[in-house]
């Protein structure tokens, strides 16, 4: 049986993904330390949650559920704004632009949709608060971490603006030799 690497997220805007773009280009440390994620290639999103390598026919049950409950879910604004690392500022691993306003709202929809996607058996809660972000890039192994950490704290009052969250996605993941592309499978619209 076919099996699709799925993720549920929130599709960032066009004016937004442009501003991301910016500030990539505004970091000047050498490229060749970091794998950026490209937003001509793939876009930029913000992950709601990860469901790994699903059954490809079980995807129309996922959809229906995450349709049930984001019906029931005004759409709210967001900004984002702010940037970080993972695990953390001093060494990061893996850079990324943060949420302002909005986020009390973003983690209830993460929280209902996960509720429902457990209540398919296809999602197990994570222990770690949600931290909504849209990933930039990912250090590579020889990467200077200390000064990336400086140089995200410099840009830590970053902002690129707003939009409304209308709908989360279904979206399947390929990773190729150039990246990792996404199709999205699937719409959810708020209410």
């Amino acid at each position: 049986m076919a099996k699709l690497r799925l993720f549920v997220a929130i599709d960032i805007p066009p004016a937004i993904q442009q501003a991301i773009v910016q500030l990539q280009s505004q970091f000047g440390l050498p490229a060749e330390q970091v794998r950026w994620v490209n937003a001509e290639e793939n876009g930029y999103h913000l992950t709601l949650h990860f469901l790994g390598d699903v059954p490809e026919l079980e995807m129309v049950a996922i959809c229906r559920s995450l349709q049930k409950v984001t019906a029931k879910i005004k759409r709210f604004p967001i900004t984002i704004e702010g940037v970080g690392g993972f695990p953390n500022l001093r060494r990061p691993k893996v850079l990324w632009v943060g949420v302002g306003s909005g986020t009390e709202e973003l983690a209830e929809l993460h929280r209902v949709t996960g509720e429902a996607l457990s209540d398919l058996g296809r999602y197990r809660r994570e222990e770690r608060v949600y931290t909504p972000h849209i990933t930039l890039g990912r250090l590579n192994p020889d990467a200077d971490e200390q000064a990336w950490g400086k140089l995200l704290q410099k840009h830590a009052d970053w902002q690129a603006g707003g939009f409304t969250i209308s709908e989360v996605l279904v979206m399947a993941s390929e990773a190729r030799r150039e990246g990792h592309f996404y199709t999205i499978m699937g719409r959810a619209r708020l209410g």
